[in-house]
């Protein structure tokens, strides 16, 4: 039976997408004021707000003495697929995919670079590969957390911290939300929109000395366009890494994302950006277990996401549909909420099982997740009834 009276209270804030992600609480446009539009990216001013992105992001993550970091073209896909194809080749590789993004780096892999000795260690949507499987003599390409499916690394026991191989981490949905092991990792990337809710279209692709190395010590066998070339006369280009950009960047997007940096310091660095995260997540799960027709995607309780929380259907009447009803039930959840105005882009992503999508990451204030959470109930009420008429 549909609930008839909708909630009384709504989210301030109904941004819940998972990338671009919420803006940081209390943000406007003023906070872009400083920007310095129509200037040259080279000139003093501009080059060294690039650079304060680097240290401020450097400081925040306590990344580790020796490390680079740089800006690089094309969001957090630019930054990975910088890393591999700049990096892989000089010896075999295991590429873990779990879902569509690391799955995506599973093809480049093996279809696009066509490595010979290269293995995917896949697990479907709401598990992890069998870790045990990965062998460390080898390059190791993985996300940290599954953007798509909510299915995160609980740590990072299961990497030894002597290897052969490279660890290359696509982490643009763990960054600043969650504590990364440095030591366990050779390249780390991100992107601006995700945890801090800055904007679009650029990346960040830390080094450790180690991938340094490869860098300098190995040459791929196949030609590289401009924007991922990392080396000059066999040499790292220092330059990328001290706010260099290949490419002209976004001053305007350089100026949010020093705002939102400001405001992780603000309110305690990354200690209290992953607390916010947690807590979000610790909200929703709370209702989970008084929820009878939602459950995690995320198998495994120390695997559930607290970024990019999945929620899957179990109610029986949708568990008894086919699969285009399916997708067709949840999508008709999605849209109530939309059009209500409380959780705008909370579905499911394309590739994923049908269900929803809420972002939990440090901008996300728990109290709009709170109130949120009945409007689940009351949106999916609707769509039970719906369904009940169809069947009458």
């Amino acid at each position: 039976m549909a609930i008839a009276t909708p909630p009384a209270t709504r989210p301030a804030n109904p941004c819940f997408s998972s990338g671009p992600c919420a803006k940081r609480p209390g943000w406007t446009l003023e906070a872009l004021s400083g920007a310095f539009l129509g200037r040259s990216h080279r000139a003093a001013g501009p080059k060294a707000r690039l650079a304060e992105v680097i240290t401020r992001s450097k400081a925040i993550l306590g990344m580790p003495e020796g490390w680079r970091l740089g800006i690089v073209p094309a969001s957090d896909t630019g930054a990975v697929e910088m890393a591999l194809w700049s990096l892989l080749g000089a010896r075999g590789v295991d590429v873990l995919a779990w879902e569509s993004f690391s799955k995506d780096w599973g093809t480049d892999v093996v279809k696009q670079l066509k490595l010979p000795d290269a293995r995917v260690i896949a697990a479907p949507y709401g598990k992890l590969p069998e870790l045990g499987q990965v062998d460390f003599a080898r390059d190791v390409v993985f996300v940290w957390n599954g953007t798509t499916s909510g299915v995160r690394l609980a740590d990072g026991a299961w990497i030894p911290a002597e290897r052969e191989g490279l660890t290359i981490c696509d982490a643009t949905s763990a960054a600043f939300a969650m504590d990364l092991p440095w030591d366990k990792l050779d390249v780390v990337t991100w992107s601006w929109q995700k945890v801090l809710g800055g904007e679009a279209a650029h990346g960040m692709l830390a080094l450790s000395p180690r991938a340094v190395e490869r860098l300098e010590s190995y040459k791929p066998a196949w030609p590289m366009p401009k924007i991922f070339r990392m080396t000059k006369d066999g040499k790292l280009n220092e330059g990328i890494f001290k706010g260099e950009t290949i490419n002209t960047p976004s001053m305007l997007a350089v100026e949010d994302a020093l705002d939102g940096l400001r405001w992780a310091e603000s309110i305690g660095g990354l200690p209290a950006l992953v607390a916010r995260s947690e807590a979000n997540l610790a909200a929703i799960a709370g209702w989970v277990a008084r929820t009878p027709w939602a459950d995690f995607l995320a198998e495994e309780p120390a695997t559930r996401s607290c970024t990019s929380i999945c929620l899957k259907i179990v109610a029986p009447w949708f568990t008894a549909l086919g699969a285009e009803a399916q997708t067709a039930a949840a999508k008709r959840l999605a849209t109530l909420l939309e059009k209500e105005g409380v959780a705008l882009d909370a579905g499911a992503y394309r590739d994923a099982p049908p269900g929803l999508r809420i972002w939990g990451g440090a901008t996300v204030e728990t109290a709009d997740i709170e109130a949120l959470l009945p409007w689940l109930d009351w949106a999916f009420a609707q769509v039970e009834a719906d369904q009940q008429k169809a069947a009458a």
